[in-house]
């Protein structure tokens, strides 16, 4: 049980950054190219509260992972409340569909480079107190995986909705289609691993080695 306390301690701060900015981005994207929708409704904040949803991100995810420490199983899973777009009142729909999509995963990229930045800090300061370290451990794996996990190419992911811009119409419109069983979709790929081994880890571990040669200079120069 104190492992399971210590766990949620390290990894709820950079959960809340991770979503708060990443549904934010998304408001944020659609207000710069033409819908408002999300700012008349407050969601282009960064105020955590605006973004939460009590048991998407809070109760479902601890449930979860306290039986995948009693079971072993490796599934967990969680989300916020989705920032609403109308992508009616975009000025170029389907074009600028893909950059509000794109807008969330991209916050977790640019996060998970400032974690990184962190944790070099960190130990150029030879910083000895495990807490910080593994939260800076903790805030680059969580946006690597909610970077990974929401350009998996299905909608209502944002790399669905990316998939769906860039196609052409006749394509793109049977992409759409799917939308209503996309979460059930990513559910059972999830749990059955598929999901992780065959996208997440992958696209992660790419994009970690990017954020690496972005981040050496700086590991050089400490």
């Amino acid at each position: 049980m104190d492992e399971i306390i210590k766990t949620i301690l390290v990894y709820a701060l950079p959960v809340l950054f991770a979503i708060t900015l990443h549904e934010a981005a998304h408001g944020y994207a659609a207000k710069y190219f033409g819908d408002k929708t999300a700012y008349m409704l407050g969601r282009v904040s960064l105020n955590p509260a605006k973004h939460i949803d009590p048991f998407g991100t809070i109760i479902l995810p601890v449930v979860m992972y306290a039986a995948t420490a009693l079971t072993g199983s490796p599934f967990l899973f969680g989300y916020a409340k989705p920032v609403p777009v109308n992508f009616g009142n975009l000025r170029k729909p389907k074009r600028d569909m893909v950059w509000v999509a794109f807008a969330g995963p991209g916050a977790n990229f640019i996060m998970a480079l400032c974690w990184m930045i962190l944790l070099i800090a960190l130990q150029a300061m030879q910083v000895d107190e495990p807490f910080f370290v593994e939260m800076a451990n903790a805030g680059v794996v969580t946006n690597l995986v909610l970077f990974a996990l929401n350009l998996f190419p299905i909608p209502p992911l944002d790399g669905g909705r990316i998939l769906v811009g860039l196609l052409p119409h006749r394509y793109s419109y049977k992409l759409a289609q799917t939308e209503p069983y996309g979460f059930i979709i990513v559910m059972i790929l999830a749990t059955t691993q598929l999901l992780f081994k065959l996208w997440i880890a992958p696209l992660a571990f790419l994009a970690e080695r990017v954020l690496q040669l972005i981040a050496s200079p700086l590991s050089l120069l400490f």
